[in-house]
């Protein structure tokens, strides 16, 4: 089981995949996202992504977690409680002895689209079209997620042939 996360302190989109070795395609477990709210503090916040990713990884026997990591900020501020949000998502995979990968936004549009620059909804459809899926995957966050645990997936299988 792959647990990928698009993090964020307001908002932390998370996925999991499995890969189905016998047909050699992935499938859609369950995705979600975990909301905090933003009249409490950013401690409690973070602690609140800890204890939920903790869960998720428990719940669902996660082998491996991808991430999405920042490739660059617009805004310093934001950038600071993604950084954040990040960090706590490592400890949490770290204190149950799971690996983490970051994937770049650029690597993941690479990765799905075989493109850097392709647009938002073109990755949407590819992890549509990876997962065999009829609907898009909502909340955005939560199909971001599950594109960075796609792109972990199609990476990691070229380690493992």
């Amino acid at each position: 089981m792959i647990l990928g996360i698009d993090p964020g302190l307001e908002n932390t989109g998370w996925g999991i995949i499995n890969l189905q070795s016998s047909i050699n395609s992935y499938q859609l477990i369950d995705c979600g996202v975990i909301l905090t709210d933003k009249k409490d503090k950013s401690e409690e916040r973070l602690e609140k992504i800890f204890e939920e990713i903790q869960k998720i990884i428990i719940k669902y026997k996660v082998g491996e977690v991808a991430v999405e990591s920042m490739f660059f900020a617009k805004n310093a501020k934001s950038a600071l409680k993604v950084a954040e949000a990040i960090g706590v998502i490592k400890v949490a995979a770290k204190n149950l002895k799971k690996p983490v990968f970051e994937y770049t936004p650029l690597q993941i549009k690479i990765a799905l689209v075989g493109y850097g620059r392709a647009e938002k909804e073109q990755v949407e459809l590819m992890v549509r079209d990876c997962l065999n899926l009829e609907k898009p995957i909502s909340p955005g966050h939560a199909s971001d997620a599950v594109a960075a645990a796609l792109t972990h997936g199609f990476t990691s299988a070229f380690v493992r042939s």
